[in-house]
């Protein structure tokens, strides 16, 4: 309890609380006029049975989604590599626990499943929110490809993991099951630059190119969001596990919510310049960096 409690003297609840007030009213119309298709619905309406059911309807919806121009493939070209990266890696010697590890897999895309249903369904009451900001950017097409990736992993990592920590449960031999947590962080570190080559080749060529300008650096941040994102939510599943306070639970499920659509919030803040973005959009789309400036500079002599 008390580490959770020094977590939570970084939080500025009153902030946290302004934020949900706020993206609740943008949430009133988020979705409500996205068509369900019936075929996406009919792969994800069933639970996940195995590893190889969760990797291969995975994949399943990431093509047929990108066969239809969605990008919500965007999240699950990455999520679908992460998933059959760990799926090898339990089958082999590396985890303590490896059936608590499949179990741990299992629950965790089983919340990405139901918030998957939920919103192609149009049962949007039942999506949470940081997965209905991340679903609704992706079908509206407000967003560039990096903000797709990164709402999905925000709605997954800050949101559903602490949930399925709890669901799995992290006792007994809690260290030994939270070595195996970390251990996931090795597994996610070698797929950085294999998900950035998945991107570019999939949806946006320029990125190889920015990605040669910044070296490792976003390499480097990319891979510190998603394990201290991880860590949290292991320090909040203790608090849900440990406690018995009714009020606690719900304190720490709010945070969650709270947290996690505050870094929707972020991640698609702030509003870019629609000069900025179009000029964004060219550079995922494959145009160099000169060719940008240069079209920036005709529309700017114009005005």
């Amino acid at each position: 309890m008390v580490g959770y409690a020094q977590t939570l003297t970084l939080l500025d609840a009153r902030r946290l609380r302004a934020v949900l007030l706020a993206v609740r009213r943008d949430l009133a119309t988020v979705g409500q006029d996205h068509e369900t298709d019936p075929e996406l619905v009919a792969i994800a309406e069933a639970s996940f049975d195995s590893l190889a059911d969760v990797h291969g309807r995975l994949r399943e919806l990431e093509g047929r989604l990108r066969d239809c121009g969605d990008r919500r493939a965007v999240f699950l070209t990455v999520y679908t590599r992460m998933t059959e990266s760990v799926r090898n890696t339990v089958a082999g010697t590396q985890f303590a626990d490896p059936a608590w590890m499949r179990q741990y897999t299992l629950t965790f895309a089983e919340y990405y499943r139901r918030a998957f249903l939920a919103f192609e369904r149009g049962d949007l009451g039942d999506v949470p929110d940081p997965w209905r900001l991340a679903f609704g950017a992706a079908v509206d097409g407000s967003t560039l490809v990096a903000q797709d990736a990164f709402l999905g992993i925000n709605a997954h990592i800050n949101y559903d993991l602490a949930l399925t920590l709890r669901d799995v449960g992290i006792d007994p031999d809690r260290a030994a099951k939270r070595a195996d947590h970390r251990a996931i962080n090795d597994v996610l570190g070698g797929l950085v630059d294999a998900q950035q080559e998945a991107l570019s080749e999939l949806y946006a060529p320029g990125i190889s190119s920015v990605d040669a300008s910044f070296g490792r650096f976003d390499e480097a941040l990319s891979l510190v969001s998603l394990t201290e994102g991880r860590e949290q939510a292991w320090r909040v599943a203790t608090v849900l596990t440990d406690t018995d306070s009714g009020v606690v639970r719900r304190y720490a499920r709010w945070v969650l919510r709270a947290t996690a659509t505050g870094g929707a919030v972020f991640v698609r803040s702030p509003a870019l310049n629609p000069d900025l973005f179009a000029a964004l959009r060219r550079i995922e789309r494959g145009l160099s960096l000169d060719e940008i400036l240069d079209l920036l500079g005709e529309r700017m002599d114009a005005r």
